[in-house]
């Protein structure tokens, strides 16, 4: 699970970030848990944007 996924931080093009929060998007929709996984590491950390 070491895989890293392109793009890479630090991003030098406003599309390479919004690719990169499009594709954790797409993971996160798809409802699958495998491959929603795959968008996080052991050491995330999760924040509730709720106020």
């Amino acid at each position: 699970m070491n895989n890293p996924r392109p793009p890479f931080p630090p991003f030098l093009k406003k599309e390479a970030a919004a690719e990169k929060v499009r594709r954790a998007e797409d993971a996160w929709n798809s409802q699958n848990p495998e491959k929603i996984a795959l968008s996080y590491t052991v050491d995330s950390y999760w924040r509730n944007n709720i106020s």
